[in-house]
């Protein structure tokens, strides 16, 4: 029975990461990579969820991994996904976040 808690304790603790490489299907400027995150982040709660949830996603989402990490365990956010694509908080409600919230595509174009 010990084998079935420990396995369950090690479920809720995943280290938080980076999204892997990924590439925009267009190419994109840093201006509009912000102008996209901005207009998720306004948006984002208008789809359910609670809004300090948001609020907290939205700061780990902006943080280093370490930090991010100390911010979904106080927040008491489930991570499914370890690079916070996908969690859930204690009520059970889902919350997606795309990757160009989470870290900058391949593709980016220097703004000039």
């Amino acid at each position: 029975m010990g084998c079935a808690g420990s396995s369950q304790m090690k479920g809720n603790v995943k280290k938080i990461t980076k999204p892997k490489p990924w590439k925009h299907p267009q190419p994109i400027t840093k201006c509009q990579l912000i102008q996209l995150r901005e207009e998720f982040w306004d948006t984002a709660p208008h789809y359910g969820g609670r809004i300090e949830i948001w609020d907290a996603l939205r700061a780990a989402a902006e943080a280093d991994p370490t930090l991010a990490q100390t911010i979904v365990n106080d927040a008491r956010i489930t991570i499914q996904n370890v690079d916070l694509t996908v969690c859930h908080d204690e009520r059970g409600a889902r919350y997606e976040l795309p990757k160009y919230v989470l870290s900058e595509p391949k593709n980016l174009i220097q703004d000039s």
